[in-house]
């Protein structure tokens, strides 16, 4: 079986391409840094695992994934090689993304970025754990209990 679950913070903002052809399919890279459980010489270390994630995953990947957000993906690994211009053999290893979502909440992802990175606050955004208070006496509307 080959199965890749990650949890790590993407290094930059997702890359997207389309397929060429009749039916243009988006392609999105990006690259997770997933923390060690054990630190060399007591540093935090990390391994940069490169992720490709096809079709409307991609598109939902270019909408809502930025640098520095904390993310969970699960897929299969894939090798690869090839040959460059100077006439090197490379190898290759990525993870083909099959599910993708957030590992942190928006206020949280938020919090982690760096200050120029802030967007301004939204006039009407509800404030503290981000939930809206719901509206007393509209428990007989609402279409569970």
């Amino acid at each position: 079986m080959n199965k890749a679950i990650l949890v790590g913070r993407l290094t930059r903002d997702p890359e997207v391409r389309y397929s060429q052809g009749e039916s243009a399919t988006a392609v999105a890279r990006y690259t997770i840094a997933v923390d060690r459980r054990f630190k060399r010489d007591n540093e935090p270390t990390a391994d940069f695992i490169p992720c490709v994630v096809f079709g409307r995953s991609a598109e939902f990947a270019e909408k809502y994934f930025r640098q520095g957000m904390r993310v969970s993906v699960s897929g299969r690994i894939q090798t690869g090689s090839y040959t460059n211009k100077d006439g090197v053999r490379v190898y290759t290893t990525e993870v083909i993304v099959e599910e993708q979502e957030f590992a942190e909440s928006r206020a949280e992802s938020e919090a982690n970025r760096p200050a120029y990175q802030q967007p301004a606050p939204a006039p009407s955004a509800p404030a503290g754990d981000g939930f809206m208070n719901i509206p007393d006496g509209i428990d007989e509307e609402l279409p569970f209990n």
